[in-house]
């Protein structure tokens, strides 16, 4: 007997499917892995899979370039390193990472949802091991070994923004339910966990994805403001209490010295002009330290030339840009949320970095997403576009039978 497969709308733009018939096992089977490729490609967003491969091409290159200055600074009078170990292994990673990003990239919205939740509730139980069980590197507790070492707060990321991205739609069935105070107390939580290692910066980024999602939301203008209230009061706190965020700060604010690593980045970024020295020809960045990971940006300038700088900046851009575009006339409240906050978590990695580089912005101690060398950050970062991609999956075919979001609001805006 023959088995068909057939489509049909499931109400949410997407493509699900119905077979018939069972395998000669008994039980259902989903079709041949080529249809789901076909289909897979069919949905996906391809010119953000094309900017995501550009900048990882991008990074590849950017680690070579950092590579032999990284290794010739962590050598010792006992061992030296391999010039390019880095570039090795990050190869090795960027093709983990690869696979990660596809496989995650094919799951049903659904799974998306369910594969954050899980996420961001083991990764939320792993900060609490950390200060038990963790290690320390760089004068940091934050990583965790379990036979392979990991950042947690790394792969909270994703889970973080799809967690909380559900949460707040509890409100569609019941308007009493109080989710802003919950998702408030998840990010409280969060928050104190990250600052124990101490990690200012992924605090930072944290509070910045709760935030935009807290906004976008629906909450009242006062709520806003009392939030924003809120966190001047808490910066104001940690500036106080907390001797790494005032050690930062004050450095910032004071301008540095030639010795200060933001200064030298920002002196690394400079050093090649527009055009750049040349790949392996640059000579400040074998003086800084992280060139590989947080400071490669600034061995881009110095190598590459500020005109890749800017390309690499306009890539970011476009890759925010092209997501919240994608959202706009979305119906689902939960992927607009969730896509919003994978996004932001992206963007504004990636902008805190850059902006750390161009001496804009307090060291953060946070690497430049799809670019830099990375363990944890580099498959994290890979399952977040994953994610991001599964969740933005549209078939093209068919078309929204309900108004977008943009659209119900502006009804609503009229009727009022």
């Amino acid at each position: 007997m023959s088995t068909n497969r057939f489509y049909v709308p499931n109400g949410s733009g997407r493509r699900s499917s119905t077979h018939g018939g069972n395998d000669r096992f008994g039980g259902q089977f989903r079709g041949h892995w080529r249809d789901e490729v076909k289909i897979w490609w069919r949905e996906i967003d391809k010119f953000l899979l094309a900017m995501v491969a550009l900048l990882m091409m991008i990074g590849t290159a950017a680690v070579a370039a950092a590579s032999p200055a990284s290794a010739d600074q962590l050598s010792t009078s006992a061992v030296t390193l391999d010039e390019f170990l880095f570039l090795k292994q990050h190869l090795v990673w960027q093709i983990l990472g690869v696979g990660v990003m596809i496989g995650a990239s094919m799951l049903t919205r659904e799974q998306a949802r369910r594969l954050g939740i899980l996420l961001a509730a083991g990764m939320i139980v792993a900060l609490m091991l950390v200060p038990l069980i963790g290690f320390e590197k760089n004068g940091a507790q934050r990583w965790i070994n379990l036979g392979f070492s990991f950042q947690p707060s790394e792969f909270l990321k994703p889970g973080f923004a799809i967690a909380l991205a559900w949460i707040l739609t509890w409100r569609l069935r019941d308007q009493n339910l109080p989710v802003v105070p919950v998702v408030s107390g998840i990010m409280f939580v969060v928050a104190a966990l990250l600052m124990l290692q101490p990690n200012l910066g992924a605090t930072v980024l944290f509070a910045g994805v709760w935030f935009v999602l807290v906004l976008l939301s629906g909450v009242s203008v006062q709520r806003i403001a009392a939030l924003i209230g809120g966190g001047i009061a808490v910066l104001t706190a940690t500036y106080f209490l907390y001797d790494n965020a005032r050690y930062r700060i004050d450095s910032f604010f004071s301008g540095g010295t030639a010795f200060d690593q933001v200064d030298l980045a920002e002196r690394t970024l400079l050093a090649g002009g527009w055009t750049g020295s040349g790949l392996w020809l640059g000579i400040r960045k074998m003086s800084l330290p992280e060139a590989h990971t947080d400071y490669i940006f600034s061995v881009i300038g110095e190598e590459f030339g500020l005109l890749i700088c800017a390309l690499i900046v306009l890539l970011y851009l476009a890759i925010v840009l092209r997501v919240l575009l994608r959202l706009f006339d979305e119906d689902n409240l939960f992927v607009l949320l969730a896509g919003a906050g994978l996004v932001t978590q992206i963007g504004g990695q990636a902008f805190i970095n850059i902006l750390v580089n161009l001496q804009l912005f307090p060291s953060k101690g946070m690497t430049l997403p799809l670019v830099s060398y990375g363990g944890s950050s580099t498959i994290a970062v890979c399952l977040t576009i994953g994610l991001l991609l599964a969740i933005t999956r549209r078939n093209p075919f068919l078309q929204r039978e309900t108004p977008g979001l943009l659209d119900r609001l502006g009804q609503k805006e009229e009727k009022a």
